[in-house]
C-alpha cells in the first residue's frame, strides 16, 4: 500500500513542482493539496490522484484535515510580498505551525518542511530568526521524523512571479559561477525532488538537509 500525503503551499515555487512530482510517483497513492484557493489554474487540478481542499487559515483549529502519512510544507513568503514584517509572520510562521499541527492530528508521522539557509530562532536578521522559530515550533509537534530543507535563493518559474525576483535570479546565474556550492541559488524542483526522496526513506527524528546537499538532486 503506498503512502497517502498532504501539501500545503501547493501554488508557491516548490510546492508546484512537489505536485507534479508525487501525482506522477507510484509509491504515493493519493495527495492532498490543502490551499488558500482553488487550483484551477494548475494543469494537474485534474489529476485522479489529487484532491483539493481548500481552508481558511486563520482556522485551521476547526478545519477537518485529511488523514495523511506524509506532509510536504512549502509555505513561504517574503516580507516585501507579504506587505509586513507582522503578516509574513503570520504565513511563514503561524500558518505553517497550525498546518503541521493539524496534519499530525490527522494522523501524519512525516514533516518535510522548506525553510530557508541561516534560519536560527536567535538570529539578528528578522527573517532568518522567524524561520528558526518556526523549524523549534514543528519540531516540538510530537512528528516521528522532521525534515527542514534550507535552500538558498530558489530558481524556477512561480505561478504567481515576484517583480524583480527574475532580473535577480539572472545576476544570480552569473554569481554561481564564483560562488561556493552551499551558497549558489538551487532548483525548485531540485528542492520538491529532495523533499520526495527523503521522505520515502523515513528517517527518524529531526534532520537538517542544507542547501549543497539539496543540489545533489538537481
Amino acid at each position: 500500500m503506498g503512502l497517502v500525503v498532504s501539501v500545503v503551499g501547493a501554488t508557491g515555487l516548490v510546492g508546484n513542482e512537489l505536485l507534479g512530482q508525487l501525482c506522477d510517483d507510484g509509491d504515493i497513492d493519493a495527495v492532498h493539496a490543502v490551499t488558500r484557493r482553488p487550483l484551477a489554474a494548475v494543469p494537474l487540478a485534474r489529476n485522479p490522484k489529487l484532491t483539493q481542499h481548500v481552508v481558511d487559515f486563520d482556522r485551521l483549529a476547526g478545519s477537518e484535515w485529511p488523514p495523511c502519512d506524509v506532509l510536504f510544507c512549502c509555505l513561504g513568503s517574503t516580507i516585501k510580498a507579504a506587505g509586513s514584517q507582522e503578516a509574513f509572520c503570520k504565513v511563514d510562521l503561524d500558518y505553517v505551525v497550525a498546518s503541521a499541527r493539524a496534519a499530525r492530528q490527522a494522523g501524519a508521522t512525516r514533516l518535510m518542511v522548506v525553510s530557508a539557509m541561516g534560519a536560527n530562532p536567535h538570529a539578528s536578521v528578522f527573517y532568518n530568526r522567524v524561520k528558526g522559530q518556526m523549524e523549534a515550533a514543528v519540531a516540538s509537534l510530537g512528528f516521528d521524523s522532521v525534515v527542514i530543507f534550507r535552500p538558498s535563493f530558489l530558481a524556477g518559474d512561480r505561478i504567481e512571479s515576484r517583480p524583480g525576483e527574475r532580473l535577480a535570479l539572472s545576476l544570480l546565474k552569473i554569481g554561481d559561477l564564483f560562488l561556493p556550492k552551499k551558497y549558489r541559488s538551487v532548483p525548485a524542483s531540485a528542492v520538491a525532488r529532495a523533499m520526495q526522496v527523503v521522505a520515502k526513506a523515513n528517517r527518524r527524528g529531526v534532520s537538517i538537509v542544507e542547501s549543497d546537499k539539496i543540489q545533489r538532486y538537481a
